[in-house]
């Protein structure tokens, strides 16, 4: 049975990246596609030259670069993190980081 749900759970276990981009139109947004107690998972789609501010939360985030080009500026790196699609970045929980998307098109992380 198909749900009208955006988010990911026990009846919802598939939906596809094309969909969510359908549904949510051009970017910049964000949409969560797994919430659960133990675990989070966000679709953030994000045009070329937007940046992100400098923040730290206190918990661990990584991502994986699914479309496009990414940098990120790590608290306690000395050059920045450059990843493509296909590359996963970490961030330890309480780390300054500021992601700046580069290159001709949008960004696609999870």
């Amino acid at each position: 049975m198909a749900l009208n749900n955006p988010i990911l759970d026990a009846a919802l276990n598939t939906i596809s990246i094309e969909k969510i981009k359908e549904e949510m139109g051009p970017p910049n947004w964000s949409r969560a596609v797994v919430l659960a107690d133990h675990v989070a998972g966000v679709f953030i789609y994000q045009d070329a030259g937007t940046v992100n501010d400098n923040h730290c939360h206190d918990y661990d985030e990584w991502w994986i670069v699914l479309e496009g080009e990414i940098d990120w500026v790590i608290e306690g790196r000395d050059e920045p993190v450059c990843a493509k699609a296909g590359d996963f970045v970490y961030v330890p929980a309480l780390t300054f980081h500021h992601i700046f998307p580069k290159g001709a098109g949008p960004s696609v992380r999870l």
